[in-house]
């Protein structure tokens, strides 16, 4: 049987009497709050999993606070891998206002999977407390079909859990929530560089080249390089080693001159002691009549080094020396090292060291801009820049790979803002949460608990 039809459950002016009614209690009662959208930038369809998202749009909406008690859920929760706060907040929005300023903007974008209503998975700001929510559901039929129709939305949002997501609303204050959130490495680059400069001495009765007959084992740390003296006066040959890891313990990887000595007429004894190894030995050949590189001075370290640069030795020779450099502590060429020390100089060669990879840093890095390695080709996002430091704080963009880093001394360059600045040294990774390692519960635990597994009541 039909409904009687002189009788309405609702016309259309009554329902917008009702939708006006609603628009003008929220702008009365309500807050504005901001509604960012989720963008969709990686999805696997097998699984239907979204890997990466962004939110760069921001909308300004009223809405009333349903919980205005405070915030639900559970609150904070001490647990064992740190403190986990599961605030929750309930808003209630308009439809109408929903579905006339914010859809239309919605509806022209490729990466929005839903538009015709708030989505689970969007972001909340909420002024009053300073925090972003994360939709978890949305009610649409609540009231239920006044005079035949809703006029609503409900959203049930809980605290955002920052998974470096994109956050570029152009909002600072929304922006900086998540400046020093997630997966960060901190790089300390290089604004600016010299080159080095160095010169060579040559001599006879020299040791020409270190031969490393055994690479040892067990060292924990360089060992000490001996060299005999020239038996008939001269300048005593010195050398260092280095050591390099072979399966599970460290054997010495070369042994370079730091000189190569005058006046030897026969062949020295070379002993290697300490390092905490074994094993080890090492012979070597001297030239006793012609001339050749004995030493090369550093005269100016230069700066901006933070990977070895190309040492090329010039001059005219029967077999041309070569050297390598040590990096020092403040990215300078520390001293340099020969490899060989040639044969047949008739006067001091040429040293030329390479300059450094970047002379003149230059520009102001974009916050969230992407930043390109120019020789790993890794891509970042820039967190924050510091341009007095010198200190770039990145999060890798859509890597899986942890080896995956910036190589010490490539340039780091804005694609947007097109700085170029060095790499001299990074934290591969930093976590910016104070309770990500626990130090601090575990500092208060120590004070009111007894770890030490003996008896609370004492022993009898």
């Amino acid at each position: 049987m039909a409904l009687n039809p002189f009788f309405l459950n609702g016309s259309p002016a009554e329902q917008r009497l009702i939708q006006d009614l609603i628009n003008e209690q929220l702008k009365i009662y309500g807050i504005d709050v901001t509604y960012i959208p989720r963008k969709f930038v990686r999805e696997e369809t097998i699984i239907e999993e979204v890997t990466s998202s962004k939110f760069d749009d921001s909308f300004l909406l009223e809405a009333y606070i349903n919980t205005y008690e405070g915030y639900g859920g559970s609150g904070d929760i001490l647990t064992k891998f740190g403190m986990s706060l599961r605030d929750e907040l309930t808003l209630i929005i308009s439809k109408e206002r929903f579905e006339d300023f914010i859809s239309p903007f919605l509806n022209d974008m490729d990466d929005i999977a839903i538009s015709n209503r708030p989505k689970e998975g969007d972001l909340v700001y909420f002024p009053l407390g300073g925090r972003l929510f994360e939709v978890k559901f949305v009610e649409h039929e609540q009231p239920f079909y006044q005079l035949g129709k809703t006029y609503v939305y409900e959203i049930k949002c809980e605290l955002f859990e920052y998974e470096d997501e994109i956050i570029d609303t152009s909002i600072q204050e929304i922006d900086e929530k998540i400046e020093n959130q997630g997966y960060i490495t901190t790089l300390e680059l290089i604004g600016y560089g010299s080159p080095a400069y160095a010169t060579a001495e040559i001599g006879t009765g020299y040791i020409r080249k270190i031969y490393l007959n055994n690479d040892g084992y067990g060292y924990k740390s360089a060992p000490t390089v001996t060299i005999t003296p020239p038996s008939d006066g001269g300048t005593i040959a010195t050398a260092v080693a280095s050591i390099r890891r072979v399966g599970n313990s460290y054997s010495i990887d070369e042994i370079l001159l730091k000189n190569a000595g005058i006046g030897y007429t026969q062949t020295p004894i070379i002993t290697i002691s300490g390092g905490g190894g074994t094993g080890a030995a090492a012979t070597c050949s001297i030239e006793k009549y012609e001339y050749g590189v004995v030493s090369i001075n550093v005269t100016d370290g230069g700066v901006g080094y933070s990977t070895l640069p190309t040492i090329t030795i010039t001059g005219a020779a029967t077999t041309s020396a070569k050297a390598v450099a040590v990096l020092g502590n403040n990215n300078n060429i520390n001293s340099i090292l020969l490899e060989d020390c040639g044969l047949g100089y008739n006067s001091a060669p040429e040293i030329t060291i390479a300059s450094p990879p970047v002379i003149t840093g230059i520009g102001t890095y974009k916050f969230n801009e992407v930043v390109v390695g120019s020789q790993s080709q890794v891509e970042a996002r820039v967190k924050n820049w510091d341009l007095d430091t010198k200190t770039l704080k990145v999060s890798f963009v859509a890597s899986n790979n942890p080896n995956i880093r910036f190589y010490p001394g490539e340039s780091i360059i804005g694609q947007t803002s097109g700085a170029i600045y060095s790499v001299s040294s990074y934290e591969t990774m930093d976590l910016y949460d104070k309770y990500s390692e626990n130090k601090q519960i575990e500092q208060e635990a120590d004070l009111i608990l007894d770890f030490s597994e003996s008896n609370p009541f004492g022993i009898y």
